[in-house]
């Protein structure tokens, strides 16, 4: 597989967003918070060594991934689709918390996406001696060169790389908060396995249109909500929550193949809420496996309330898709026809 990509005269744009790759210990309080980029880059003498040509870009105010938000997905895509012309590929340095959040909305704000967009971070500070941030980044720039004998990327889409493992960005959850196999896609194969080579997975790696350009998308609407169930889930609260005027869409994650209690508040509620035009999204929570509401009867009470299936979604990409699909249409029928298809290969029909 080696032989069939080239990074020799690829260019890369690192964007340092903040997260543990960067972080240093505050001598006040002990706790780790983001530094300067200068001091990543001080840290690591490797960095002279990589082929590729790499050039960097700061945010002004690097951030810890928990305070990620929508605004700051729409910077991204400025970053990335002003410079898009460029760069042969793009790596986001991120924190681990919210990076597949990060990674599913940037699948859907880039369409038809060409060229790699390869988040990565790491569980230790790149400082530290066991640090796994070094060969996530260096291995995640070498990604985001690979080039096949016609020129093309290998890998044109956004994905997340962590601990030998290339995944889809939007099939993907942090799996560890420990462990340096932080991420995996449950229901979606590796794109690629970095060991001694790369062992690329070429039948599951999209294949956008290169004679088209990509074009960028910046307007979110995240007026929505992510619920589990549970049992002894109570009817007021339930309400209180899914009755607000501003809501427009509901990630509901629900149990196994998408079964709920067969309770009539509950169905009341979300009856009410799709006749009004909320979008009503039934995942599941498990880790792996898929929604078929056509299974049992208790699922199939929620597809008559007006619920819609999420198929094998992940809860980043359903909600991450929900903000995209609001900001783009006022029309709660498109958005829910939409919400049945894979824009980006993010679920399987």
């Amino acid at each position: 597989m080696s032989n069939r990509y080239n990074i020799k005269y690829s260019k890369v744009l690192l964007i340092y967003t903040g997260g543990t790759i960067g972080m240093g210990c505050n001598p006040q309080t002990g706790v780790l918070e983001p530094l300067n980029f200068n001091h990543l880059i001080s840290n690591m003498p490797e960095f002279s060594y990589i082929k590729a040509d790499v050039d960097t870009y700061q945010f002004s105010n690097p951030v810890d991934s928990s305070d990620m938000s929508p605004m700051m997905w729409i910077q991204l895509v400025n970053i990335i689709s002003e410079r898009y012309d460029q760069y042969d590929g793009f790596v986001v340095l991120h924190g681990t918390d919210t990076m597949a959040y990060t990674a599913s909305a940037l699948s859907f704000m880039l369409e038809n996406l060409t060229k790699p967009v390869i988040l990565t971070g790491s569980q230790l500070p790149i400082g530290q001696l066991r640090t796994d941030g070094k060969e996530n980044l260096i291995t995640s720039i070498e990604l985001a060169s690979a080039k096949n004998r016609s020129g093309h990327a290998i890998v044109p889409e956004v994905c997340i790389y962590f601990s030998g493992r290339l995944l889809r960005g939007n099939r993907s959850t942090k799996q560890n908060a420990d462990g340096f196999n932080a991420f995996n896609s449950f229901n979606y194969p590796h794109l690629c396995d970095a060991g001694v080579g790369f062992n690329f997975n070429h039948h599951f790696i999209l294949k956008p249109d290169f004679t088209r350009p990509m074009i960028p998308h910046t307007k979110l609407d995240p007026n929505v909500v992510i619920f589990s169930l549970f049992p002894g889930i109570q009817e007021n609260i339930v309400r209180h929550v899914l009755d607000a005027p501003e809501l427009k869409g509901i990630v509901m994650r629900s149990y196994g193949s998408g079964n709920a209690p067969r309770q009539e508040w509950l169905l009341r509620i979300l009856r009410g809420a799709s006749d009004r035009g909320v979008t009503v999204i039934n995942i599941s929570q498990c880790i792996s496996g898929c929604v078929e509401m056509n299974r049992y009867n208790n699922g199939y009470q929620l597809k008559n309330a007006g619920v819609i299936s999420g198929y094998d979604s992940t809860v980043e990409s359903a909600a991450t898709k929900l903000m995209f699909l609001q900001g783009k249409y006022s029309d709660n029928t498109l958005i829910r026809k939409d919400m049945n298809r894979a824009l980006c290969g993010e679920i399987t029909i």
